[in-house]
């Protein structure tokens, strides 16, 4: 069983940076990409950013492309969600995913493993 565990949320204003953190149990961490989705109050989850297995590709929500970074760490079973320049519309539970399939990389259908996601909140 792949289990994954979200770390850093919490309480920043406008303007401000968090780092997020996903450490990913099992032996096979670096086969797979992974993915960062959210979903704030009374919204639908929605994708953020993913990354390949090695690290080599990147890509974004046009709403957070420019201001948050993803990133990996193999040897750690960890990835990352660096973001600045925090907008209270980014207030929402972020979760971290494994990507299990290779239909659509935005897609949660491409998604089978899921942490229990952080909360971060924006204020203005």
């Amino acid at each position: 069983q792949v289990q994954l565990v979200e770390s850093g949320g919490g309480l920043v204003q406008a303007g401000g940076s968090l780092r997020l953190s996903c450490a990913a149990s099992g032996r096979t961490f670096s086969s797979y990409g992974m993915g960062w989705f959210r979903q704030g109050p009374g919204k639908e989850r929605e994708f953020v950013a993913c990354i390949t297995s090695s690290g080599a590709r990147t890509y974004y929500a046009d709403s957070v492309k420019g201001r948050f970074t993803i990133s990996r760490d193999n040897a750690k079973n960890t990835v990352y969600l660096q973001m600045n320049s925090l907008k209270p519309e980014d207030t929402a539970v972020y979760y971290c995913a494994r990507r299990g399939y290779s239909g659509i990389y935005y897609s949660m259908g491409d998604y089978d493993y899921w942490g229990q996601g952080t909360q971060v909140t924006v204020s203005s």
